[in-house]
């Protein structure tokens, strides 16, 4: 099944970068050049964006989501677990971190096992029985097992590329020079401007999907109790649901993080959504849950419980 999840995953980005290419040759195209070194120098521009994101994306998810490192005399009870799975994984020993915020949530991130941070909120900590927190930090450790982190980052560096890359594309159509090909230049570059980067997002939450049911099914072979991390995002879903909506719209406007209203901000920001093990953001009707970076709970437990049975629990 990893085999599967992988295959799936480095199709994803052969199309990502095919994407990528594509609107390069078009840029090409449009200036009357070789489109083949456009699209390798677009490619170019990606790998780099890719590689600072490599070497910057913990740092900055850490600060983003206002999270303390801390010791073990600081939480034992967190400390032990994570340092519980991590010699069952294999793997070094990550930092351990706490987001103080009233939602129940938890992350890891970091470029590769031996540089990871493993961070749970407060509200997880209050809500969760030791058999669901330790299904959730299965999980997470999965993530930092699986390199997901690194996946993710790649993928979220190549979308914004596209992106930037189709606007740019547009500028150029519209101050192209070329009047007798303007007409199909245009209508090119629009189709760009308007394909590409929602197929390039598609993707994008495509691979976030695919590594969430990875990292499920593989904490839940770690601490062989799929049932416990089932049980663990439906009472997330419920809790989640029910703190977002208890705040008002003036409370997550707030800029000043350290009142207590305000660390509502640190879980729904939308550019670490895809971080967290429960969707923060509240999915309002179908169009908003399609492009959800997360599976729908409903989905996750569908095969949480089918591991189960296979695994004659």
């Amino acid at each position: 099944m990893k085999a599967v999840w992988w295959f799936r995953t480095i199709m994803m980005f052969v199309y990502l970068s095919l994407l990528l290419m594509a609107v390069g040759a078009l840029v090409g195209f449009i200036f009357n050049s070789n489109f083949i070194y456009w699209s390798l120098a677009f490619l170019a521009i990606s790998l780099f964006i890719c590689f600072f994101s490599y070497y910057n994306s913990k740092q900055m998810a850490l600060k983003a989501n206002k999270v303390r490192i801390i010791r073990r005399e600081d939480n034992p009870r967190l400390y032990d677990m994570v340092a519980e799975l991590a010699q069952k994984s294999g793997l070094p020993m990550p930092e351990v971190g706490i987001s103080y915020t009233p939602v129940a949530n938890a992350f890891a991130t970091g470029r590769n096992p031996e540089n990871a941070a493993v961070v749970a909120t407060s509200g997880i900590l209050d809500l969760l029985p030791d058999d669901e927190l330790r299904g959730v930090l299965a999980h997470e450790m999965s993530h930092v097992r699986n390199r997901d982190i690194l996946v993710m980052g790649i993928a979220s560096a190549i979308s914004i590329v596209i992106s930037y890359v189709s606007q740019m594309a547009w500028y150029a159509a519209i101050f192209s020079r070329d009047s007798e090909n303007r007409g199909m230049i245009m209508l090119a570059a629009l189709a760009a401007q308007i394909v590409v980067p929602f197929a390039a997002l598609l993707i994008q939450l495509g691979i976030s999907r695919n590594r969430e049911f990875l990292a499920d099914e593989s904490g839940a072979r770690l601490i062989n109790d799929p049932m416990a991390l089932a049980r663990a995002l439906q009472h997330l879903e419920r809790q989640n649901d029910a703190t977002v909506q208890s705040y008002t719209l003036e409370d997550m406007a707030r800029k000043d993080r350290n009142t207590p209203d305000a660390t509502l901000n640190i879980c729904t920001n939308r550019n670490y959504a895809h971080m967290w093990i429960s969707n923060p953001l509240k999915k309002k009707g179908i169009l908003e849950s399609m492009f959800s970076t997360h599976p729908s709970t409903e989905s996750r437990v569908a095969r949480l419980t089918e591991l189960a049975k296979k695994m004659g629990q």
